[in-house]
């Protein structure tokens, strides 16, 4: 049976969501699952450390010497604020780059008041600005130590977007999979949720050097992976460096969490519609189920995982539940 979100109004369901969730252990092996624990999905913004993970294995991390804020934002779906903006100007300086390199797009900031900022100066969003400015930044860097022209580094055949993939097929230990364009132009590969949670996984393991490094980066500065009131921040911070997780578009999410008496699992969740509103509940749900949080987290996390609806007004008038 999969994950059922039911979106209340009042005393009754006025909508639905249908996820499908796979945990996996160490062996791989599936502990836990519901719905199509196969479900081939585009695996998205959720692809953002293991493509971190390309330029940490080349030497680029330690050659231009990122500090771990950075190597966090490389990972991350960010919403533009101030601290977004620097971190990233700060890599490019790094690489002598600036972001005209950008070849990512641009979007306001996710963020309100950064937003606001820019519209009360009269000022326009720039590509540090993306979401995926950080990713980017990381690319370029790894184009950078690779000797490569940057130009066209978000093409499919360019060296950069090779080591990338390379990373992928070690971490999802599939030899073939489909690519598509991703929101920001890079290529990104459709995955089986199995696969997404072993990569997951192994981010959390201690197994792989690079990933190790990345894994400390993000759990040391979860406000550099999404930002002010959005759940992958919240959670990384609640969970106390025992678990990081990366939101992906159209509801994809990767976990990997590590539990007091050792053992580390890796989560994939896809809500089928694509629709995000209930992800954190879903994600927080399983958790419960598998008692892989305790009280003291889900305080942290109680206005995820007590959903209540408002209206313009403020007036309560409704809730999200999941049921598994």
């Amino acid at each position: 049976m999969p994950v059922l979100c039911k979106i209340h109004r009042g005393d009754f369901i006025e909508s639905m969501h249908v996820g499908f969730v796979v945990v996996v252990d160490a062996k791989g092996e599936i502990v836990y699952s519901n719905g199509d624990p196969h479900y081939l999905t585009c695996v998205r913004s959720a692809l953002k450390p293991f493509q971190a993970s390309a330029l940490v294995k080349a030497g680029a991390a330690k050659k231009f010497d990122f500090s771990k804020d950075e190597l966090a934002l490389m990972c991350a779906s960010h919403n533009g604020e101030i601290i977004h903006v620097k971190t990233a100007m700060s890599i490019l300086k790094k690489i002598g780059y600036d972001m005209s390199y950008y070849e990512c797009g641009t979007h306001s900031p996710y963020d309100k008041d950064s937003k606001k900022e820019l519209l009360q100066n009269n000022k326009k969003p720039n590509p540090l600005h993306n979401n995926c400015s950080g990713k980017h930044a990381g690319m370029l860097s790894l184009a950078n130590y690779l000797k490569e022209d940057p130009k066209g580094y978000i093409n499919e055949d360019h060296p950069v977007q090779i080591k990338i993939m390379e990373q992928v097929k070690r971490f999802s230990e599939l030899e073939e999979f489909p690519i598509a364009i991703d929101g920001c132009s890079a290529p990104v590969p459709f995955l089986p949720l199995y696969n997404i949670a072993l990569m997951y996984q192994k981010l959390a393991s201690n197994d792989y050097d690079e990933l190790n490094i990345l894994y400390d980066a993000i759990i040391s500065n979860p406000y550099h992976i999404a930002g002010k009131d959005r759940f992958d921040t919240e959670f990384i911070k609640a969970m106390n460096g025992n678990a990081v997780t990366k939101i992906g578009g159209e509801g994809v999410r990767g976990l990997g969490i590590r539990t007091e008496n050792g053992e580390v699992y890796g989560i994939a969740i896809k809500i089928i519609d694509g629709n995000q509103r209930c992800n954190p509940k879903a994600t927080i749900a399983v958790l419960k189920e598998l008692k892989l949080i305790n009280d003291t987290q889900l305080q942290a996390l109680h206005s995820y995982n007590n959903k209540i609806l408002q209206n313009h007004c403020g007036k309560e008038v409704g809730s999200i539940e999941v049921e598994l």
